[in-house]
């Protein structure tokens, strides 16, 4: 569903171009969310944090999608957080500019960000279903997939660390995972550099999940 100049126009206007390094905050977790990304390039995690310390990863956002969506249902925080995973740029809008342009449900941009909402609200359950019965090694597979669906590079960097993190498991645990991922030639991991080498090997590693995610997207909220 492409927006028409008329409505695309005023939503540019409002919008501007901003570098995103690793690790930028985009929201904090109950805090007021300020500002919307649309992202270009790069990967951005919505994550929990627990009372211990923990954190778990329960959403990635690409040039798919939108981060700060909150703001759309009228609420301005979240006890979540955002920031970015892999480097890239997004364009940015003031919250309150946003809700001024989204004031007519009817209008196109906000039937696209129904839309979006709906394929993200599948993402959330299918990561959660995941997380309860599948095994750590198809997993990190479908988090790898969904990564490099969004980099558009067969390489990118990643700690075991970070990618633990995101998993909600312990550093040892992803490592057996990731060697035995290497092991089959499906990926490669060097001081922090991933490369996917086998594609197709790898969703076929992954679960169910990942494909369930991946078409709600397409079915939803196509590429443009």
């Amino acid at each position: 569903m492409a927006l028409r100049e008329p409505e695309r126009k005023p939503i540019l206007q409002k919008l501007r171009r901003v570098t995103m390094k690793v690790r930028s905050k985009i929201y904090e977790k109950n805090r007021p969310i300020k500002k919307i990304y649309f992202p270009l390039s790069g990967v951005y995690s919505i994550v929990s944090d627990t009372k211990d310390g923990k954190t778990a990863e329960v959403a990635t956002v690409g040039n798919e999608g939108v981060l700060g969506l909150p703001v759309f249902f009228q609420t301005e925080t979240v006890p979540l957080r955002a920031f970015t995973q892999v480097a890239g740029e997004c364009l940015v809008m003031n919250a309150t500019d946003f809700r001024s342009i989204t004031t007519d449900a009817s209008s196109s941009f906000c039937r696209l960000l129904y839309r979006y909402a709906q394929a993200l609200f599948n993402q959330i359950a299918q990561h959660a279903a995941c997380s309860a019965v599948h095994s750590i090694e198809e997993r990190c597979a479908r988090w790898l997939l969904m990564t490099h669906d969004r980099v558009v590079s067969d390489e990118f960097t990643l700690t075991q660390e970070f990618l633990a993190q995101m998993l909600g498991v312990r550093r040892a645990t992803v490592s057996l995972a990731a060697s035995g991922l290497q092991h089959a030639g499906l990926i490669t991991y060097r001081r922090g550099i991933i490369r996917i080498l086998d594609r197709e090997a790898l969703e076929s590693a992954s679960c169910e999940h990942y494909a369930l995610i991946r078409d709600e997207y397409h079915r939803l909220a196509p590429p443009a």
